[in-house]
């Protein structure tokens, strides 16, 4: 029994009303015995995580006074350890759309769910992660070389769940590093692991202004920053200062006194590797400090790991306070630290034959370990912006297996691409039976996997130590499916999503009043759901970029030149109706909910009816598991009118919300 949540509150529900009326543990979505990437994460997430985030005293209370503490469509109306087991299920769910996709979007619900269910609050955490993908999609394409970072880092995320379930030796390691037990092992890393992986590249829009102005001077073949202009950050002494209460917090923990995080970084580095890689503190602290200041003695490269570390432990200090920042929270901001050019190229000086140290063993920095090999590792399906970026051959899916404590990738390249790769196997091949004279011929991605010296592999094994999970990896060719990646017209800036949902949310309360009503109002009912519910909006805000492209017709936040919809018809509701019935129907399905009508035959009034509707997860318009798209459909059909056209006046109340508070338009193509 994986969710033991729903268990014990289905048990209780058949003592209580001595009928079984569920809730029903929900289906896994993978085989046990497979090792692929999906497989493996799915299974971390289902078998390892039982009791996810569970509060025993909140058990008691809920026990004693005879109430609920969890939320659902409303406070306090589940068992609030069922409301935790759901939300581990919302983030199954979620990763298995994602890794199906690898779309932007899909990332999105993963942050979304790993900040709701981590740091309890997503709209204040939001810009951290909002503004990497909105730098990113707009101002990338400025670049020469630049590939995406968003959906990249909730790859690299998965790819660090299905290691820990697959290999032995690393969980072994990471768990008596911190000294845990069994219970709270898979709680504690997919906790700790999740912060280290998914913002270890919230520092890029630092690094892409400074990229920018590079990048207008090298199109004209010059040196890189050599006598040309380049950026550089001023007052970066004061974004690493550290405050008294936390110098005072700091100096408990590592009976220490630091001045900066530059100094609380460099510490905790020198007493995990410093012995080893002949790391000294001062030296360190140096070269930290010079990271944001002084580009010029990196060979004009900013180091965005560098901000990543200090925005994160600003989140963590505002999320959380002070007093609640451990030891375990600067190895994740140590591991940040060092994933980009600071462990390689000032600490272990990987590419230098005379000063090249070992590579870095699990045992010295588990977190730092696994970034390390899952940054390089995941390359594939990443959006090429920059311009050069563009026009290279980089990997576009690629297929794991994990057995054997072992890792075996192969990468797929675009089968449309294979003039390239063909010409680059013929001038490799003469450059062999040539003596290898000349500079050997390179194709990015595909070269340093397919030629003799196996780069892509030698490279990871020079920066991390691969005795306990060795490496095989090998290219080949495929057909593009570009049918997964869901592309619709519709198009908007990526921060509108949430908003797009507060608003959908609120579609049904404020018809006719939407001039009045405040957007800070909307987000806080909208705070009020519990995650499944927040989700549920979020996907079906999605989902209207497929269902206006059905309709003729995209949304946008930018001014075009085509008739604007200023409300929906009947006739336009009852082509997106069936659609949104189709997605609910299917949503529901997944989240474990059955068909029934207990809830409303067993409640004695309305307001019972709804709690024990959640309590149940029985709905009088879900579908059992097995139904086809025909038969939706005629489920569909059979709902009364009122059912199929109530959506009609609360979209057109959501239309005015949107176009309010987010900016968007919807316009018709003909």
């Amino acid at each position: 029994m994986s969710y033991t949540a729903f268990a014990q509150e289905r048990e209780n529900n058949r003592n209580r009303f001595q009928k079984d009326v569920g809730p029903f543990e929900p289906l896994p979505h993978f085989k046990e015995e497979d090792n692929d990437l999906k497989s493996a994460a799915l299974r971390f997430i289902h078998n390892r995580c039982e009791k996810l985030n569970f509060d025993p005293k909140k058990e008691k209370i809920e026990k004693k006074e005879n109430i609920f503490l969890g939320n659902s469509t409303k406070a306090k109306q589940i068992p609030f350890n069922m409301e935790m087991d759901i939300n581990r299920l919302c983030l199954e769910r979620e990763l298995e759309s994602f890794i199906d996709s690898g779309i932007a979007e899909d990332a999105y619900n993963i942050y979304y769910c790993f900040l709701e269910m981590f740091f309890g609050h997503y709209g204040k955490s939001k810009k951290m992660v909002e503004l990497l993908s909105e730098f990113e999609s707009n101002g990338s394409s400025l670049l020469m070389k630049h590939r995406d970072h968003y959906s990249h880092s909730v790859y690299v995320f998965t790819l660090g769940l299905a290691i820990y379930e697959t290999n032995q030796y690393f969980r072994d390691c990471f768990n008596s590093y911190y000294n845990l037990d069994k219970e709270e092992a898979s709680a504690f890393f997919l906790k700790y692991w999740g912060m280290t992986s998914l913002f270890h590249d919230i520092g890029y829009p630092f690094e892409l202004p400074f990229e920018q102005v590079l990048s207008y001077f090298e199109v004209d073949n010059r040196q890189r920053g050599k006598d040309l202009l380049y950026l550089a950050y001023k007052n970066s002494n004061n974004f690493s200062l550290l405050s008294e209460e936390e110098r005072l917090h700091f100096h408990k923990l590592y009976q220490k006194d630091f001045s900066s995080s530059d100094e609380l970084f460099s510490y905790d580095i020198v007493k995990k590797i410093g012995k080893d890689y002949e790391c000294h503190f001062k030296q360190l602290v140096q070269t930290i400090r010079n990271k944001p200041s002084a580009p010029e003695k990196f060979d004009y490269h900013m180091d965005h790991a560098y901000f990543s570390a200090n925005r994160l432990y600003r989140e963590l200090v505002e999320s959380f306070g002070i007093d609640q920042i451990k030891e375990i929270h600067i190895d994740v901001l140590t591991a940040i630290i060092l994933h980009n050019s600071l462990y390689k190229f000032a600490i272990a000086f990987y590419k230098d034959e005379e000063k090249h140290k070992r590579p870095l063993a699990m045992e010295d920095h588990p977190l730092a370990f696994l970034l390390f090999l899952c940054d390089e590792l995941q390359c594939w399906d990443r959006t090429a912006y920059g311009r050069n970026s563009r026009t290279e051959l980089h990997p576009m899916s690629a297929e794991f297996d994990f057995s054997n404590n072992s890792i075996k990738a192969i990468y797929y390249y675009d089968r449309e691409e294979k003039e390239k790769i063909d010409e680059f196997e013929r001038e490799y091949r003469e450059w062999k039976e040539n003596g290898k004279q000349g500079k050997m011929p390179r194709l990015k991605a595909y070269s340093d996997m397919a030629e003799k010296g196996q780069r892509f592999v030698k490279d990871i094994e020079s920066i991390v130590d691969t005795s306990h999970i060795p490496l095989n990896i090998r290219p080949s060719i495929a057909k593009a499916d570009r049918t997964k990646k869901h592309t619709y017209l519709s198009n908007s800036n990526f921060l509108h999503l949430y908003d797009f949902a507060v608003a959908l949310n609120a579609r049904y309360n404020y018809q006719g009043r939407e001039k009045y009503v405040e957007g800070s109002q909307l987000e806080a009912e909208f705070e009020m759901l519990s995650l499944e519910y927040q989700l549920s909006n979020i996907n079906q805000a999605k989902s209207f970029s497929k269902y206006l492209d059905e309709l003729g017709c995209f949304y946008t936040d930018k001014p075009v030149d085509y008739p604007m919809i200023s409300s929906f018809t009947k006739k336009l509701i009852r082509i997106i109706a069936p659609m949104e019935h189709e997605r609910w129907i299917r949503e529901h399905q997944s989240m474990g909910w059955t068909y029934g009508t207990d809830y409303e035959t067993l409640a004695s009034d309305k307001e019972e009816s709804k709690m024990l509707r959640e309590q149940f997860r029985q709905h009088k318009l879900a579908m059992d598991i097995g139904c086809t798209k025909k038969d939706i459909v005629a489920h569909y059909n059979k709902l009364p009118l009122e059912e199929k056209v109530k959506d009609y006046e609360p979209f057109n109340s959501m239309l005015k919300l949107i176009k309010k508070f987010d900016g968007l338009r919807i316009y018709e193509l003909d």
